[in-house]
């Protein structure tokens, strides 16, 4: 398995994997297929051309198999966080360790950014697994946000977590 930042040759393999991830798990994602930037290919490709603190890391089987998203808050006083966004991997090739390698890649990456101190994420009520996959990373819960989501006439909470790194 090749875990590695995507580039802008790397946008349409993402692209389609996106779509099928906010199908796949709707409950994953605050986003829909109906108004996800991150589904335009024209848009990742601007955001991955300025690395303006925006990275996706994708690993690679025979083909892009799973991603995550970093992104560094632009605001001067809030710079020193950034955003996990956008977690996922392909239903064949899930419970193989691939979530934590994207996860350990893009931690990786945060703590080599000058001024970073810590990394967020929020994670739904629905996504048991990934909430694990956090806290052996060493994400803490720090707040709940009860009716985050709504899908299919049904309410869900979001977690937001924190993983404070060492200096």
């Amino acid at each position: 398995m090749n875990v590695r930042e995507l580039n802008v040759d790397d946008v349409d393999a993402f692209v389609e994997i996106r779509r099928a991830a906010l199908v796949d798990t709707p409950l994953a994602f605050a986003a829909s297929p109906e108004d996800d930037a991150a589904s335009s290919a024209e848009v990742i490709r601007e955001q991955l051309r300025n690395n303006a603190g925006y990275f996706i890391f994708g690993a690679f089987d025979d083909r892009l198999v799973g991603t995550l998203g970093l992104i560094r808050d632009r605001h001067i006083k809030a710079a020193h966080k950034v955003l996990l966004v956008g977690m996922y991997v392909v239903p064949g090739h899930r419970r193989r360790g691939i979530g934590a390698l994207l996860l350990e890649a893009a931690i990786s990456r945060a703590r080599s950014m000058a001024g970073v101190s810590c990394v967020h994420l929020a994670v739904s009520d629905s996504t048991l697994a990934a909430r694990r996959l956090y806290e052996r990373a060493g994400f803490i819960v720090w707040g709940s946000e009860p009716d985050a989501l709504r899908y299919a006439g049904e309410s869900h909470v979001e977690h937001h977590m924190i993983l404070e790194l060492e200096s």
